[in-house]
């Protein structure tokens, strides 16, 4: 007899954003795996329904209105060291329009887990908040560099300690390090004077020595490392 699946977790999540427009939209992309179960229109109303509800993840537009001034960065900051009912932290996604770097960096120091921009899918959304809600860092690709630019990695050195890391050959690495900082294949097969083809191989390569499934999982890779 099969033992039957346990159910899917559901995320719950608090939704700050001060267009309601943008609101509805979100809520009505996502799916059973999540519960919107606040929202708030600007800083302090979303301080207070946070705390409230302490959601597994707080998706949040960067540029809001009321606090001191900086947007998303005060919702993060005004809710530091809550945790859900299950004793994790309660951690912040961005989701906004702009893709500067200042606000990249801005929010991220604050102490959100990931930043991805509104050109998102659904469910590629979805799947961010998921990974989130896990623990994980989630960039929309070319936001990557920014954060690892911020955070000390310093470009073109590539650690020699890791052991997993060992498992790639140079050309690997240096596709694997442009790839993470959001560069599409045409842009790497130029920077590196390889055709496309070759890129998509060594990607796949890098990919299945590193057991990973996606390029986001490889940026969030190489930040752990400080790779770039």
């Amino acid at each position: 007899m099969t033992a039957e699946k346990p159910p899917p977790r559901i995320i719950r999540i608090v939704l700050v954003d001060d267009h309601r427009m943008f609101r509805s939209g979100v809520k009505a992309e996502l799916d059973e795996t999540t519960e919107v179960v606040g929202e708030a229109p600007d800083v302090e109303a979303a301080v207070a329904v946070v705390r409230e509800t302490r959601p597994d993840v707080v998706l949040l537009d960067v540029h809001l209105p009321g606090g001191m001034g900086n947007g998303g960065s005060d919702v993060v900051t005004g809710c530091a060291g809550l945790t859900t009912e299950a004793g994790e932290p309660v951690r912040f996604l961005a989701l906004s329009v702009s893709d500067a770097a200042e606000d990249v960096i801005a929010v991220i120091r604050s102490g959100a887990r990931g930043y991805v921009t509104k050109t998102i899918s659904p469910a590629d959304l979805i799947t961010a908040i998921h990974r989130v809600a896990d623990g994980d860092a989630v960039f929309s690709p070319r936001l990557a560099g920014f954060v690892l630019d911020a955070f000390g990695a310093t470009a073109g050195e590539v650690a020699e300690v890791d052991e997993e890391l060992d498992r790639l050959s140079a050309r690997e690495r240096e596709v694997m390090r442009l790839i993470a900082r959001g560069y599409q294949y045409k842009e790497v097969a130029k920077e590196l004077f390889i055709s496309i083809k070759t890129v998509e191989t060594h990607v796949s390569s890098v990919l299945r020595k590193l057991q990973l499934s996606s390029r986001h999982e490889l940026t969030s890779w190489a930040m752990a490392r400080r790779l770039l």
